[in-house]
Protein backbone atom coordinates (compact mmCIF):
# COMPACT_ATOMS: atom_id res chain seq x y z
CA UNK A 1 0.00 0.00 0.00
CA UNK A 2 0.63 3.63 -0.31
CA UNK A 3 1.14 6.26 2.44
CA UNK A 4 -1.98 7.59 1.15
CA UNK A 5 -3.75 3.76 1.35
CA UNK A 6 -1.94 3.33 4.80
CA UNK A 7 -3.56 7.12 6.15
CA UNK A 8 -6.72 6.31 4.63
CA UNK A 9 -7.28 2.99 6.82
CA UNK A 10 -6.44 4.91 9.77
CA UNK A 11 -9.00 7.44 8.93
CA UNK A 12 -11.75 5.25 8.13
CA UNK A 13 -10.51 2.32 10.95
CA UNK A 14 -13.91 2.68 12.67
CA UNK A 15 -15.69 4.99 11.37
CA UNK A 16 -18.97 2.56 9.98
CA UNK A 17 -21.68 4.16 12.44
CA UNK A 18 -20.25 7.85 12.26
CA UNK A 19 -20.53 7.43 8.71
CA UNK A 20 -23.86 5.80 8.42
CA UNK A 21 -25.43 8.59 11.01
CA UNK A 22 -23.64 11.63 8.82
CA UNK A 23 -22.67 11.68 5.16
CA UNK A 24 -24.02 8.12 3.75
CA UNK A 25 -27.26 9.79 2.42
CA UNK A 26 -25.33 12.59 0.76
CA UNK A 27 -23.28 9.81 -1.07
CA UNK A 28 -26.04 7.72 -1.81
CA UNK A 29 -27.49 10.81 -4.05
CA UNK A 30 -25.87 9.42 -7.42
CA UNK A 31 -26.77 5.58 -6.91
CA UNK A 32 -29.52 5.28 -9.18
CA UNK A 33 -27.68 7.00 -12.22
CA UNK A 34 -24.31 4.69 -10.97
CA UNK A 35 -26.37 1.35 -11.77
CA UNK A 36 -28.18 2.84 -14.81
CA UNK A 37 -24.12 3.78 -16.45
CA UNK A 38 -23.45 0.02 -15.33
CA UNK A 39 -26.25 -0.85 -17.19
CA UNK A 40 -26.97 -2.68 -14.01
CA UNK A 41 -30.50 -5.17 -13.77
CA UNK A 42 -32.04 -8.38 -13.38
CA UNK A 43 -30.26 -11.07 -13.75
CA UNK A 44 -25.84 -9.23 -13.42
CA UNK A 45 -23.66 -10.28 -11.23
CA UNK A 46 -22.80 -6.36 -9.64
CA UNK A 47 -19.95 -5.68 -7.40
CA UNK A 48 -20.44 -2.91 -5.31
CA UNK A 49 -16.70 -1.46 -4.24
CA UNK A 50 -16.42 0.44 -1.28
CA UNK A 51 -20.24 -0.09 -0.35
CA UNK A 52 -20.11 2.04 2.79
CA UNK A 53 -23.25 1.93 4.87
CA UNK A 54 -24.86 -0.59 1.90
CA UNK A 55 -26.99 2.16 -0.06
CA UNK A 56 -25.76 1.08 -3.83
CA UNK A 57 -25.70 -2.53 -2.95
CA UNK A 58 -29.75 -2.16 -1.64
CA UNK A 59 -30.44 -0.45 -4.77
CA UNK A 60 -28.82 -2.83 -6.92
CA UNK A 61 -30.71 -5.94 -5.16
CA UNK A 62 -34.33 -3.88 -5.63
CA UNK A 63 -33.30 -3.86 -9.66
CA UNK A 64 -32.81 -7.88 -9.53
CA UNK A 65 -29.33 -7.66 -9.67
CA UNK A 66 -27.04 -10.49 -7.50
CA UNK A 67 -24.46 -8.25 -5.93
CA UNK A 68 -21.71 -8.72 -3.76
CA UNK A 69 -20.38 -6.08 -1.74
CA UNK A 70 -16.32 -5.69 -0.73
CA UNK A 71 -15.13 -2.66 1.50
CA UNK A 72 -11.29 -2.41 3.16
CA UNK A 73 -13.15 -1.06 6.35
CA UNK A 74 -14.79 -4.19 8.00
CA UNK A 75 -17.42 -1.78 9.78
CA UNK A 76 -18.24 -1.15 6.59
CA UNK A 77 -18.59 -4.40 5.05
CA UNK A 78 -20.69 -5.64 7.88
CA UNK A 79 -23.05 -2.67 8.03
CA UNK A 80 -23.89 -3.09 4.40
CA UNK A 81 -24.03 -7.27 4.73
CA UNK A 82 -26.58 -5.93 8.21
CA UNK A 83 -29.00 -3.81 5.95
CA UNK A 84 -28.87 -5.57 3.02
CA UNK A 85 -31.64 -8.56 2.81
CA UNK A 86 -30.56 -11.08 -0.43
CA UNK A 87 -26.93 -9.76 -0.86
CA UNK A 88 -24.97 -12.53 -2.19
CA UNK A 89 -22.28 -11.63 -0.12
CA UNK A 90 -19.94 -9.08 1.23
CA UNK A 91 -16.38 -9.07 1.73
CA UNK A 92 -13.73 -7.04 3.36
CA UNK A 93 -11.08 -6.50 0.61
CA UNK A 94 -9.15 -3.50 -0.85
CA UNK A 95 -8.46 -1.91 -3.79
CA UNK A 96 -6.55 -2.72 -6.29
CA UNK A 97 -6.30 -6.05 -4.82
CA UNK A 98 -9.86 -7.78 -4.92
CA UNK A 99 -10.63 -11.44 -3.90
CA UNK A 100 -12.61 -12.60 -7.37
CA UNK A 101 -11.52 -14.10 -10.76
CA UNK A 102 -10.86 -12.31 -13.78
CA UNK A 103 -14.39 -11.71 -15.64
CA UNK A 104 -16.22 -12.60 -12.65
CA UNK A 105 -18.73 -9.77 -12.90
CA UNK A 106 -21.26 -8.48 -15.37
CA UNK A 107 -20.50 -4.53 -14.15
CA UNK A 108 -18.84 -3.24 -11.23
CA UNK A 109 -19.46 0.06 -9.43
CA UNK A 110 -17.90 2.31 -7.48
CA UNK A 111 -19.36 5.35 -5.47
CA UNK A 112 -16.92 7.90 -4.32
CA UNK A 113 -14.40 5.07 -3.58
CA UNK A 114 -11.52 6.50 -5.73
CA UNK A 115 -11.32 9.64 -3.59
CA UNK A 116 -10.21 6.92 -1.47
CA UNK A 117 -6.98 5.07 -2.78
CA UNK A 118 -3.69 5.57 -3.52
CA UNK A 119 -3.36 4.30 -7.06
CA UNK A 120 -6.22 4.80 -8.50
CA UNK A 121 -5.18 4.15 -12.45
CA UNK A 122 -4.32 0.63 -10.65
CA UNK A 123 -7.80 0.48 -9.00
CA UNK A 124 -9.60 0.75 -12.12
CA UNK A 125 -7.68 -1.32 -14.27
CA UNK A 126 -8.47 -3.99 -11.17
CA UNK A 127 -12.45 -3.43 -11.73
CA UNK A 128 -12.03 -4.38 -15.54
CA UNK A 129 -9.95 -7.46 -14.63
CA UNK A 130 -12.92 -8.55 -12.78
CA UNK A 131 -15.25 -7.28 -15.15
CA UNK A 132 -16.09 -9.51 -17.95
CA UNK A 133 -15.42 -8.25 -21.75
CA UNK A 134 -17.96 -5.96 -22.83
CA UNK A 135 -19.44 -5.68 -18.79
CA UNK A 136 -19.43 -2.03 -17.44
CA UNK A 137 -17.71 -0.21 -14.95
CA UNK A 138 -19.14 3.00 -13.53
CA UNK A 139 -17.89 5.37 -10.76
CA UNK A 140 -18.30 8.52 -8.94
CA UNK A 141 -16.01 10.96 -7.85
CA UNK A 142 -15.90 14.75 -5.99
CA UNK A 143 -15.04 17.12 -9.16
CA UNK A 144 -12.19 19.63 -7.77
CA UNK A 145 -12.74 22.36 -7.37
CA UNK A 146 -16.14 21.38 -5.15
CA UNK A 147 -19.46 23.45 -4.97
CA UNK A 148 -20.28 25.34 -2.24
CA UNK A 149 -21.37 22.97 -0.37
CA UNK A 150 -18.43 20.82 -0.36
CA UNK A 151 -16.45 23.55 0.70
CA UNK A 152 -18.25 24.79 3.50
CA UNK A 153 -16.08 23.12 6.31
CA UNK A 154 -13.04 23.16 4.63
CA UNK A 155 -13.71 27.18 5.06
CA UNK A 156 -14.82 27.23 8.57
CA UNK A 157 -11.17 24.93 9.42
CA UNK A 158 -9.23 27.58 7.37
CA UNK A 159 -11.04 30.67 9.20
CA UNK A 160 -9.65 28.48 12.02
CA UNK A 161 -6.03 28.68 11.31
CA UNK A 162 -6.42 24.84 10.98
CA UNK A 163 -3.95 22.96 8.61
CA UNK A 164 -3.67 19.50 7.48
CA UNK A 165 -1.73 17.50 9.68
CA UNK A 166 1.80 16.50 8.46
CA UNK A 167 0.97 12.52 8.93
CA UNK A 168 -1.89 13.00 5.83
CA UNK A 169 -0.04 12.68 3.09
CA UNK A 170 -1.45 14.05 -0.34
CA UNK A 171 -1.97 11.39 -3.69
CA UNK A 172 1.72 10.94 -5.03
CA UNK A 173 1.89 13.77 -7.97
CA UNK A 174 2.31 10.79 -10.65
CA UNK A 175 -0.86 8.89 -9.22
CA UNK A 176 -2.79 12.03 -9.32
CA UNK A 177 -5.56 13.07 -12.42
CA UNK A 178 -7.35 16.15 -12.81
CA UNK A 179 -11.04 16.37 -11.02
CA UNK A 180 -12.95 16.98 -14.32
CA UNK A 181 -14.77 15.50 -16.71
CA UNK A 182 -11.54 15.38 -18.77
CA UNK A 183 -9.61 14.41 -16.93
CA UNK A 184 -11.42 11.16 -14.98
CA UNK A 185 -12.48 10.30 -18.87
CA UNK A 186 -8.81 10.14 -19.34
CA UNK A 187 -7.88 8.19 -16.65
CA UNK A 188 -10.46 5.56 -17.69
CA UNK A 189 -8.88 5.01 -20.78
CA UNK A 190 -5.22 4.76 -19.52
CA UNK A 191 -6.63 2.22 -17.48
CA UNK A 192 -7.72 0.43 -20.71
CA UNK A 193 -11.75 0.78 -20.64
CA UNK A 194 -13.30 1.22 -23.78
CA UNK A 195 -15.74 4.48 -24.80
CA UNK A 196 -14.93 6.01 -21.67
CA UNK A 197 -17.34 8.95 -20.60
CA UNK A 198 -18.37 11.14 -18.10
CA UNK A 199 -20.95 13.41 -16.82
CA UNK A 200 -21.63 16.33 -13.71
CA UNK A 201 -23.72 15.56 -11.26
CA UNK A 202 -25.39 18.36 -9.28
CA UNK A 203 -27.60 18.40 -6.52
CA UNK A 204 -28.45 20.48 -3.48
CA UNK A 205 -28.03 18.51 0.06
CA UNK A 206 -30.15 19.16 2.71
CA UNK A 207 -29.57 18.77 6.48
CA UNK A 208 -29.38 19.65 9.91
CA UNK A 209 -26.50 22.21 10.72
CA UNK A 210 -24.96 19.96 13.47
CA UNK A 211 -25.61 16.92 11.53
CA UNK A 212 -23.09 18.04 8.61
CA UNK A 213 -21.03 19.48 11.30
CA UNK A 214 -21.03 15.93 13.32
CA UNK A 215 -19.22 13.75 10.18
CA UNK A 216 -16.36 15.87 10.19
CA UNK A 217 -15.99 16.26 13.87
CA UNK A 218 -15.97 12.61 14.20
CA UNK A 219 -13.23 12.59 12.02
CA UNK A 220 -14.51 11.41 9.00
CA UNK A 221 -12.44 11.87 5.60
CA UNK A 222 -9.19 14.80 5.41
CA UNK A 223 -11.23 17.42 6.28
CA UNK A 224 -11.95 15.49 9.76
CA UNK A 225 -8.14 15.29 10.26
CA UNK A 226 -7.76 19.09 9.66
CA UNK A 227 -10.95 19.63 11.73
CA UNK A 228 -9.25 18.20 14.50
CA UNK A 229 -6.03 18.93 14.35
CA UNK A 230 -5.94 21.91 16.74
CA UNK A 231 -7.72 19.87 19.68
CA UNK A 232 -10.51 21.22 21.51
CA UNK A 233 -9.32 25.03 21.04
CA UNK A 234 -8.94 25.05 17.05
CA UNK A 235 -11.94 22.75 16.84
CA UNK A 236 -14.32 25.81 19.06
CA UNK A 237 -12.62 28.24 16.95
CA UNK A 238 -14.10 26.77 13.65
CA UNK A 239 -17.01 25.43 15.22
CA UNK A 240 -18.03 29.62 15.62
CA UNK A 241 -16.59 30.48 12.01
CA UNK A 242 -18.89 27.26 10.47
CA UNK A 243 -22.12 28.88 12.75
CA UNK A 244 -20.80 32.37 10.75
CA UNK A 245 -20.42 30.32 7.40
CA UNK A 246 -23.63 28.56 7.19
CA UNK A 247 -25.41 31.28 7.17
CA UNK A 248 -25.57 31.67 3.19
CA UNK A 249 -26.76 27.96 2.96
CA UNK A 250 -29.84 28.42 5.73
CA UNK A 251 -33.49 27.44 4.93
CA UNK A 252 -36.06 28.88 6.20
CA UNK A 253 -36.92 26.27 8.35
CA UNK A 254 -33.26 25.94 9.57
CA UNK A 255 -31.87 23.00 7.51
CA UNK A 256 -28.56 23.79 4.82
CA UNK A 257 -28.92 23.82 1.23
CA UNK A 258 -25.71 22.74 0.19
CA UNK A 259 -24.61 22.64 -3.43
CA UNK A 260 -22.60 19.64 -4.12
CA UNK A 261 -21.17 18.42 -7.68
CA UNK A 262 -19.95 14.59 -7.95
CA UNK A 263 -18.19 13.27 -11.48
CA UNK A 264 -20.34 10.52 -12.54
CA UNK A 265 -17.70 8.18 -15.40
CA UNK A 266 -18.22 4.64 -17.33
CA UNK A 267 -16.51 2.05 -19.58
CA UNK A 268 -16.85 -1.04 -20.55
CA UNK A 269 -14.46 -3.96 -20.21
Amino acid sequence: MTAFDHAERRIWSGKAEAYAHTYARLCAHPAEGLLDAAEAGPGSRVLDVGCGSGTVSATAVTRGATVYAADAEPGMAEATRLAVPGIAAAHIARLPELPYADDTFDAAVGNFVLNHVGRPREALTELRRITRPGGRVAITIWRSPGAPGQTLIGRAAQAACLTRPDWLPALAPEDDFPRTPEGLTALLGSAGLLDPECSEVTWEHRCDPDTWWAGAERGIGAIGQVLNSGGAEGLAAARQAYDGLSAEFRTPEGLLALPHAALLAAGRA
